[in-house]
């Protein structure tokens, strides 16, 4: 089962730093969920709470598209 953190520990930090890869899932009230992967060094922890990634252009973008119409990721 998941869990949920109020910010990310040292470890995490350092396993998160790592990755090649990684997958943001997005979804707007009228759409099916998309899971995307992410890749090219394109996710960086900038502090304990605060995370950021580069999206790039992909088959479609239907992430970037997820994100005007819901300006919220969770």
């Amino acid at each position: 089962m998941g869990q949920q953190f109020s910010e990310l520990t040292e470890k995490q930090i350092r396993f998160i730093s790592k990755q090649k890869l990684f997958f943001v899932g997005t979804a707007t009230a009228d759409s099916k969920v998309n899971i995307s992967p992410k890749g090219m060094d394109s996710f960086k922890v900038l502090d304990n709470k605060t995370v950021l990634w580069l999206n790039v252009t992909g088959s479609g973008n239907e992430t970037a598209a997820h994100v005007q119409s819901h300006h919220r990721l969770c």
